[in-house]
């Protein structure tokens, strides 16, 4: 059987990462590897300065795995690199608290494994879902749902493969099994955050301090977008490239003639 590594960012012992283990348990060799907490947000960090730790944890259904003191990317580096002794056929992150769509994809330690994962040469998916109190569904139903069609995809990934520096990018709209409407392959659509998500406050020296993300998303649910596809109740599939080129303004950049 393939081996699949699940990692996630949300740390290892988040129900979403056990829902994804679980149902790929079914097609693969599953060994997991995640970090030791929350990097959310974290984006493709990874660590050069320290070294870093592995230890053995048990899951909440008694299955082995394996936590990292480093950041998601890392993780995903650490596995593919021999750390646990074996070297993974496929990686999928998952299933990632909230959805991973728009301009949020430059965010997400969870694109980020997958993206870890295609630059060292193996196939890449992330996978993520919306919230829990944004949605009155039962969430671990929704959990597992979106790792059933994480399973699903990966089964597609393993028999056809995945183009060099391009990974997939998996979002499962908030709906039970009935109500899903089906697939789209779609691309990253337009997401943004009002100017209202710094918050500054004072600490009790009078000396300012600031948290950020207080907003909201703002989305516009276009057709053929992974927002518009969550939005009408598919499953979103976008493939995104590790070549982020400006293709098309290249020639008018050229344009400019730059000089020193």
């Amino acid at each position: 059987m393939p081996i699949i590594l699940v990692t996630n960012d949300d740390g290892v012992r988040a129900p979403g990462l056990l829902a994804l283990k679980q149902a790929l348990t079914s097609i693969a060799d599953v060994m997991v590897l995640a970090p030791e907490g929350n990097w959310s947000a974290s984006g493709h960090n990874k660590t050069m300065h320290k070294p870093l730790r592995i230890h053995e944890v048990t899951l909440a259904d008694g299955s082995l795995a394996h936590s990292s003191s480093g950041s998601p990317t890392d993780c995903v580096a650490l596995a593919l690199g021999g750390a646990l002794g074996v070297t993974p056929d496929l990686v999928v992150a998952g299933v990632n608290t909230g959805l991973n769509i728009g301009v949020d994809v430059t965010y997400s330690g969870t694109v980020a494994c997958a993206m870890e994962a295609t630059v060292k040469g193996v196939p890449g998916i992330a996978v993520s879902a919306v919230k829990p109190g944004r949605t009155e569904l039962d969430y671990a139903e929704l959990q597992r749902l979106a790792a059933g069609v994480a399973s699903r995809i990966a089964v597609a990934v393993l028999e056809r493969g995945l183009p060099s520096k391009t990974l997939l990018n998996v979002n499962v709209p908030a709906v039970t099994q009935e109500n899903l409407r089906g697939v789209r392959v779609t691309r990253i659509g337009s997401r943004h955050y009002s100017a209202d998500e710094l918050v500054v406050r004072k600490d009790p020296h009078g000396q300012p301090y600031y948290w950020l993300g207080g907003s909201g998303p703002i989305d516009r649910p276009d057709d053929g977008t992974d927002l518009g596809a969550v939005h009408n109740g598919y499953v979103s599939v976008t493939p995104v490239s590790l070549d982020m080129t400006d293709h098309a303004f290249l020639k008018e950049l050229s344009a400019w003639k730059l000089t020193l």
